[in-house]
């Protein structure tokens, strides 16, 4: 800890403590040690202890359990804003993905979704609706569009492995997407889905992917547990 720095105490040791659990120092369901025992080993006030722990509780990071103590959960996926599956980045990580497919079929397309694909509203889309999960808990709830006869998919693939991969092996070259992302309050129905209480905030997300023909290929609607999840960017100054 550095006494004489600006940043508060709390926010030092906050900081410390959550680079360890990104790195795996401290693994997904190892206990701290009490805020007493830590302030005596740090020699740190219990106040100050306590606001770090609780801002790291905030950010879904640590849990307090009755009986057990401040427990350390999965780190917070932090994932870079460019053009990758969600499955790739979560195996990238470490973070074990798992997929369930909810839904896989062919349905006319609305005016939103044959606006992103370039078709006729209500021409026939493929939707493929799953819910993603990082060590067996669930993260995101993805609702992908696509044209009709683009690529032969089944629920064993989709099951297995990422979009975007599927795509690729297909011999389609992704070359660009536009996205847009958002925030917004989780439904009764969501919170159930995600393990999330009604009423918590979901991060959201919509993207129209192109290929290197400038066909649009994919057209997905996403929502993301926001206490589990985060988009990563990099801003650059215009010359």
């Amino acid at each position: 800890m550095d006494r004489s720095s600006p940043v508060p105490l709390y926010y030092q040791l906050s900081q410390q403590l959550e680079a360890a659990i990104e790195q795996g120092a401290l693994a997904p369901g190892s206990l701290l040690g009490n805020e007493i025992d830590l302030a005596g080993r740090l020699g740190l006030s219990r106040p100050t202890v306590r606001q770090a722990i609780q801002s790291l509780v905030d950010k879904g990071l640590l849990v307090r359990r009755r009986g057990v103590g401040t427990q350390v959960l999965h780190s917070q996926v932090k994932r870079p804003l460019e053009l990758s599956s969600l499955y790739d980045d979560l195996e990238a990580a470490g973070q074990q993905p798992a997929t369930q497919v909810l839904r896989h079929l062919v349905e006319p397309a609305t005016a939103r979704v044959a606006a992103a694909l370039g078709v006729a509203e209500g021409a026939d889309v493929v939707l493929i609706e799953r819910l993603r999960l990082a060590h067996g808990e669930p993260m995101a709830h993805l609702r992908n569009h696509l044209p009709v006869g683009l690529l032969d998919l089944d629920g064993g693939k989709l099951a297995e492995t990422g979009l975007y991969r599927l795509i690729r092996v297909a011999g389609i070259t992704l070359h660009s997407a536009r996205q847009t992302v958002g925030a917004r309050a989780a439904t009764a129905e969501e919170g159930a889905r995600l393990a999330e209480p009604e009423g918590a905030p979901l991060l959201t997300m919509e993207r129209t992917t192109y290929d290197d023909a400038g066909r649009s290929v994919e057209f997905g609607s996403h929502i993301y547990r926001a206490s589990r999840y985060s988009f990563d960017f990099q801003l650059l100054v215009r010359p």
